[in-house]
């Protein structure tokens, strides 16, 4: 009996590998989807596009995700190619296409305005994948190579501002400030969605610990510019804010922030080394989840989602490491509780009921989702008591103006 079992799970186990074309069957990853088995990628190569080079904060952190990812599957130098400085413009097409004849399979790009370009592309090229960060079309273009991917990154953005309250509060809890002088400022890229988006959840985290707060948001125009962040901040704090943020891509305003003396909370990089005395934390997105999902899928040839939003679940949201010499105390207990909360779906970002909109709740709101070029909204994304970002397109379409921001 023990020899035909043992020859019958023998016989098992050959089907088994036939059916995977003789290959060891896919494990699960830590994600909930599966890690491509062993071997598969020896024919996989990736490209990336970035707007600009390691000395943007918001490109660097694509590009260390992507060696991180190198390293983690075992990729050789050769099978990973990054273009750097490619504008938005006909440089990314050709770009696209210089990386499709180097033998590219799959191909990201980072940058908003890249978008067209890798759609073209995508059409022109359908044996490649093409992955395209913060973009709007993906979810309705029908372009079976082409896919956006964001991540819920204003819930990291809440939980920063969480830290920043924490601040503010110790301030006027010391005396330094009274309650009515609890204004903050953020340096702002551009008024879009993505970055109204950022700053309202940033400015909800502060108010969850000081309700009294408000907020002045200036803009550069510029996504990496670090002049203009620098003067933009110390515009900021010249005008009585107490404590800066940012969506922006440079080192500027933290600088700036550490010469002045005003805490600070950046994006995308640990500013600790650069600012020891003001720096708080960043949320940053960490693309290594979306990036293990998408090489997977291609070297198991699956499909895979057109259009993706990753989430503090997925490991795509995170807070990088709080600089206890600054923060204040209890900091990191309240952002684990406040976390939680978020997680376990009791907490909503943007709850209608602790906001305003010209001294009204918020009940109805039509957002632009489907991105026509009409500006025009199409979407309810009120239901429930909350406005529901990033559920119906991965790319950020809160663009609503709330009351106790100013733009200046």
């Amino acid at each position: 009996m023990k020899k035909i079992l043992a020859i019958l799970m023998a016989l098992a186990l050959v089907l088994g590998l036939a059916a995977c074309g003789g290959k060891t069957p896919a494990t699960p990853d830590d994600n909930g989807g599966e890690t491509a088995a062993a071997g598969n990628y020896s024919d996989i190569k990736i490209g990336l596009i970035c707007l600009h080079d390691e000395n943007s904060t918001y490109d660097n952190n694509f590009i260390l995700a992507l060696k991180e990812v190198r390293t983690e599957l075992g990729l050789t130098d050769d099978q990973v190619l990054i273009k750097t400085n490619i504008g938005e413009d006909d440089s990314c097409l050709t770009t696209a296409e210089e990386l499709v004849d180097e033998g590219c399979n799959i191909i990201f790009a980072d940058s908003f305005g890249h978008e067209t370009y890798m759609m073209q592309a995508a059409q022109e090229n359908p044996d490649v994948q093409f992955c395209h960060a913060t973009g709007t079309h993906a979810h309705n273009a029908n372009i079976p190579n082409f896919h956006n991917a964001f991540a819920s990154i204003y819930e990291g953005r809440f939980l920063a501002g969480v830290v920043a309250g924490m601040k503010v509060k110790e301030m006027i809890d010391n005396g330094d400030i009274t309650a009515d002088k609890a204004k903050i400022g953020y340096v702002g890229a551009f008024p879009y969605a993505e970055v109204k988006s950022g700053y309202t959840s940033f400015f909800l985290g502060v108010r969850y610990i000081v309700p009294e707060a408000t907020m002045e948001v200036t803009f550069t125009n510029s996504w990496f510019d670090i002049a203009l962040e620098r003067e933009a901040a110390l515009k900021l704090i010249n005008n009585g804010c107490v404590l800066i943020s940012q969506h922006a891509d440079s080192e500027g305003a933290p600088k700036a922030c550490e010469e002045k003396g005003i805490p600070n909370v950046a994006y995308n990089i640990n500013t600790a080394s650069i600012g020891p005395n003001t720096a708080l934390v960043s949320s940053r997105i960490n693309w290594a989840p979306y990036y293990k999902l998408a090489i997977n899928a291609v070297a198991k040839g699956e499909n895979f989602d057109a259009d993706w939003t990753g989430t503090i679940a997925t490991g795509s949201v995170e807070l990088l490491e709080i600089n206890e010499s600054v923060a204040a105390e209890g900091t990191a207990a309240k952002v684990e509780e406040v976390k939680k909360a978020i997680e376990a779906g009791e907490l909503q970002v943007y709850d209608i009921t602790t906001f305003t909109v010209d001294g009204k709740t918020l009940d109805s709101y039509q957002a632009d989702v489907i991105d026509d070029g009409t500006f025009q909204g199409d979407t309810e994304a009120v239901s429930d008591g909350y406005f529901h970002e990033s559920e119906y397109r991965s790319a950020p379409y809160f663009d609503v103006q709330i009351d106790g921001i100013t733009i200046l």
